[in-house]
């Protein structure tokens, strides 16, 4: 584990390119035989920090409750949620591997990808319920929370320093209420 929490921490301080398996190496103080034991190459080590980002991002997604009664709030729960779950470290180093690991990607990664959209896709069927067209209203919203989220971690990922999102969140969280409440179409 400290050898993929070493990874994360030198894809976010350096970027990808710096991340070859002899400086995770040296900054993990182990020996490229440790990694290569573990992980089996520098490739099964990324892949690896992509399935810790996936497993606590689905950890974190699945534990969210839209049990508030106050719809807003219920709104603002799974925003929150969903942005801590995207916005964690190693979910920033995941989303950093993928897009720089894109042309080789596995099956595994693809597969890790879809349920990551599919979980994104719960949370906004959470928000609509059961009622008619909600599957489809449902897969709308998180497909928008999903593209806006990553959006606001992808903007962090290209700064030197940390950028504040509370508003951006904020007009999400009325984003979506409002879209709840009054249809696509802003009718009551």
């Amino acid at each position: 584990m400290a050898i993929v929490e070493e990874t994360i921490r030198c894809v976010l301080e350096e970027g990808f390119a710096a991340a070859s398996a002899k400086h995770i190496a040296e900054r993990a103080g182990v020996t490229w035989g440790v990694i290569q034991y573990h992980f089996g190459d520098r490739n099964g080590l990324l892949a690896d920090v992509v399935a810790y980002g996936y497993e606590n991002f689905r950890v974190a997604i699945e534990a969210v409750s839209a049990a508030e009664s106050d719809s807003h709030l219920r709104v603002a729960s799974v925003v929150d949620a969903a942005w801590t779950a995207f916005s964690a470290p190693e979910s920033r180093a995941s989303l950093e591997i993928l897009i720089a690991t894109r042309s080789s990607r596995g099956p595994k990664q693809i597969t890790e990808l879809e349920e990551m959209a599919r979980d994104m896709r719960r949370l906004g069927a959470v928000l609509v319920g059961d009622g008619k067209g909600a599957h489809s209203l449902g897969r709308t919203i998180g497909e928008v929370m999903w593209a806006t989220l990553r959006g606001l971690v992808f903007a962090q990922m290209i700064t030197r320093e940390p950028i504040e999102f509370t508003e951006e969140r904020a007009i999400l969280i009325d984003l979506i209420q409002s879209y709840l409440k009054h249809g696509p179409n802003g009718d009551d």
